[in-house]
């Protein structure tokens, strides 16, 4: 993005778009062009903060004694695999810690509408990067319901002894799993943490849904998109 000094005021921008509805209004086109506006500050401060994202300093190494028992070794008496084991051949890794622990009869709804959209673009993302969706339930649990919503790109992991996921912020205190977002590098031979996502229910506005990164949950972008919006409760009653 181009240094925010040399960008035009998006005011100027917005009225020489030239985009016009059929049997649009006076009315309309008016509103639309100040919405234009906010839209395009929209997406020059979603810019400053990735930039800001990635300028963050070195995070913490990556030292616990972390397990995971994959997909290709979900066999009887599998060993499990270590935290670099989840890279790869690759240097960064997105990491999901989805909810589905032992105790849950099914997983959580939000986590399985944000897993149909990642895994939809997960083939595109491995060419960069890797990726792992990680659960408290064993692995054969998480494949059997991988195989019934259809997911062919996702590669699930279970924690074998929940370090990883207690130490990175999918354990809550009292024992019940949640979701977790984090980004991990591996750069010079150390492997360390990058990003999390750290809003949730304390730094939600009152009123507002507490989702951590809405970008994403496709299907809540589409729905901001109409006049109904997400609906009244953040936690959309939506058969996922």
């Amino acid at each position: 993005m181009a240094d925010g000094s040399t960008l035009q005021p998006a005011a100027t921008i917005a009225h020489k778009n030239r985009a016009r509805q059929p049997n649009e209004s006076v009315e309309y086109r008016k509103a639309r062009e100040a919405l234009l506006i906010e839209e395009i500050e929209l997406n020059r401060h979603i810019a400053r903060v990735a930039a800001q994202r990635r300028a963050l300093p070195p995070g913490g190494e990556v030292k616990g004694d972390y397990q995971f028992i994959g997909e290709a070794s979900s066999v009887a008496g599998a060993n499990p695999v270590g935290f670099e084991e989840l890279f790869g051949d690759k240097d960064t890794l997105f990491v999901y810690n989805w909810m589905y622990g032992p105790k849950r009869q099914r997983p959580c709804p939000m986590c399985t509408a944000l897993l149909s959209c990642l895994d939809g673009n997960a083939d595109h993302l491995r060419q960069r990067i890797a990726l792992a969706v990680v659960g408290l339930s064993v692995i054969e649990r998480q494949i059997a319901f991988k195989v019934e919503r259809g997911w062919k790109n996702l590669p699930f992991y279970a924690d074998v002894n929940g370090n990883f996921s207690r130490d990175y912020h999918a354990i809550m205190d009292d024992g019940t799993d949640t979701a977790a977002e984090n980004v991990f590098t591996r750069r010079d031979g150390t492997i360390r943490h990058f990003w999390g996502a750290e809003l949730g229910f304390e730094s939600a506005d009152p009123g507002k849904d507490p989702t951590t990164e809405p970008d994403l949950m496709m299907l809540w972008n589409v729905l901001d998109w109409t006049p109904e919006g997400r609906g009244t409760d953040w936690y959309p009653k939506i058969t996922y």
